[in-house]
């Protein structure tokens, strides 16, 4: 038996860049004697093992061949005399294709080296057009790569690869995997380029893909193209370190400008609603978890609400507020904020400017949050109020207490960084490797 690691281990390690966990390839033996070893089984689909010592996944050495569409469409043949060219022939791309023996050699039978070097995202074989989720790939790839290139070929393939319906065949669970790690890249608008490009967005995402060509005024957009400006925010967002909760937002906040009439443009007067509606049957389509979903319809609802928020009164601020339910998830509305900011600043010549709405609306619920409804409740008990009466008393207290904070310019010295620091902390738990 001979162990290669495979894949992105090695990718990673030529581009000098850290690598995640290693996978590895065992040539010239059987499910039989890698239990023997003492070798555990975890493959479902194939043979895959974890090692008794290290407990990396180890694969069989495997071939494929095309029986169905989609992404589960494949037979896979496992046996001691499949080579290691033969199990890397079987990758999407070429840069994902090289191995290294337990001496630490370099095996490339497919030019990966020369494509890292070179900066081009190249398939392997013809048979990148056999799976859907190697377009997805190839569209994260470019998302992390974004100095990468794709050669014309590949993008040729992928092209025939939406032509002839892979992409439809593709299950909602790792179309979500995929745009999610992909959304978590330093450069997450270039995972919708590429999409865009082959075809595959009109078939993945309808309602993101409507958006190009459909304009806006320029007086609030000088990109105008609100295509263009998802593109800039999503830019925004990974350059603001956001989680994915907040770049799927991101993604669904203008959805509803795509169903505006075109004798409205460039006004798009309800859009807020009708993107909500949008942002909820998109996630559920995709089976978003539900911290994203509800993120993203809370966004497409009251963005405009939350830019337009240094014009309210104490009053109106804290009716938003409570729309948002924010007394009882500080943490969602922090990242609410978050999201507004990535909105606002992802537009042309705004990229460097402040956003006070999150530092007065932040302030602001803290003041909400430390209001003294205790002794409010407390005295209106002690004069024999009821119910109704006793609520008022307490909202009373909350709207004085947010009163006061927003007569000074920043509100309360802290919220700010609290607040943010919850939406940021969240990255690492809530983004795809």
């Amino acid at each position: 038996m001979q162990l290669y690691v495979v894949g992105g281990a090695v990718r990673d390690q030529l581009l000098g860049r850290p690598a995640a966990d290693r996978d590895w390839v065992a040539v010239g033996t059987t499910p039989e004697a890698l239990l023997a070893a003492g070798y555990r089984p975890v493959g479902q689909d194939f043979p895959v093992f974890l090692h008794p010592q290290t407990h990396e996944e180890v694969a069989l050495a495997r071939t494929e061949r095309k029986s169905g569409r989609g992404y589960h469409g494949f037979v896979f043949h496992a046996s001691p005399e499949v080579t290691l060219e033969q199990d890397l022939a079987r990758r999407d791309l070429t840069i994902n294709a090289m191995a290294l023996d337990e001496q630490g050699r370099l095996v490339d039978p497919f030019g990966g080296e020369r494509d890292l070097r070179d900066g081009v995202l190249r398939h392997v074989s013809d048979a990148f057009a056999e799976d859907p989720v190697r377009l997805l790939r190839l569209a994260r790839f470019a998302a992390r790569l974004p100095g990468f290139s794709i050669a014309p070929e590949t993008l040729a393939l992928a092209r025939r690869l939406v032509a002839a319906g892979e992409v439809d065949a593709l299950v909602a669970e790792r179309v979500w995997q995929e745009l999610a790690r992909g959304l978590m890249e330093d450069h997450p608008a270039r995972m919708l380029e590429v999409l865009r490009d082959c075809g595959a967005l009109a078939r993945l995402l309808p309602e993101v893909d409507r958006l190009w060509g459909v304009p806006q005024r320029a007086e609030h957009h000088p990109e105008v193209d609100t295509g263009v400006h998802l593109l800039m925010v999503l830019q925004m967002s990974a350059r603001l370190h956001a989680p994915l909760a907040v770049r799927w937002a991101c993604l669904c906040h203008d959805l509803g400008k795509g169903t505006t009439a075109p004798e409205q443009w460039p006004r798009h007067l309800g859009h807020e609603g009708r993107s909500a509606a949008l942002a909820r049957a998109i996630s559920q389509r995709l089976r978003a978890p539900a911290e994203c979903r509800e993120l993203a319809e809370l966004t497409a609802r009251e963005h405009g609400n939350v830019h337009r928020s240094g014009d309210l009164a104490a009053a109106a601020v804290l009716r938003l507020l409570e729309r948002c339910d924010a007394l009882r998830r500080p943490e969602r509305f922090a990242q609410l904020l978050l999201a507004c900011e990535c909105d606002m600043r992802g537009r042309l010549g705004y990229e460097d400017q402040p956003y006070p709405q999150r530092q007065r609306l932040a302030a602001a619920l803290q003041a909400v949050l430390q209001a003294d409804t205790h002794g409010a409740t407390q005295q209106a008990l002690a004069q024999g109020l009821k119910g109704p009466a006793i609520g008022q008393r307490v909202q009373r207290a909350r709207l004085q207490a947010l009163a006061r904070a927003l007569a000074q310019p920043l509100g309360i010295s802290g919220a700010v960084a609290s607040l943010s620091a919850d939406a940021t902390d969240d990255a690492s738990a809530s983004g795809a490797g």
